[in-house]
């Protein structure tokens, strides 16, 4: 009896550790949350695959979906063209905000920016259209589907 307990307690931890891996194991990651009414949004792409969650609003969805190489390359040139590495974060404390993370992890454009204490203004506009290109492969891939 003790044997089988361990053998089923074994199982439920490697389960439990590998449906954890697509949260760490990413190249690009995209993450929308908090609010008043939270909201928690994760889009992450490995390589051509993504894995995209939400949850808020009296909704749950969790889609797979590939993306094509030349979508990679765009959302790269738009990192690039909006100098993703070289935005600057504010300092100042917001409470009970949507914040935005993104981190790249690989390629020329790799780093972590947040907009949880907002964005200087002069990056404003970079920030803005970075964002609008992940919505954009969101709103192309799952919500119209």
């Amino acid at each position: 009896m003790k044997r089988i307990i361990g053998i089923l307690f074994a199982i439920i931890v490697l389960v439990s550790c590998n449906s954890q891996k697509v949260y760490s194991d990413f190249d690009i990651s995209y993450s929308k949350n908090g609010g008043p009414s939270p909201i928690y949004e994760n889009l992450l792409i490995k390589a051509n695959n993504v894995h995209y969650s939400f949850e808020g609003q009296g909704k749950k969805i969790k889609k797979e979906f590939k993306l094509t190489n030349e979508d990679l390359k765009k959302l790269d040139n738009v990192l690039s063209q909006n100098n993703f590495r070289r935005i600057q974060e504010d300092r100042k404390k917001l409470y009970d905000n949507v914040t935005t993370s993104i981190n790249v992890k690989k390629g020329p454009n790799e780093g972590s920016k947040t907009d949880a204490s907002l964005v200087m203004p002069n990056y404003k506009t970079n920030w803005d259209n970075i964002l609008n290109a992940f919505q954009e492969i969101i709103n192309n891939n799952v919500k119209k589907q």
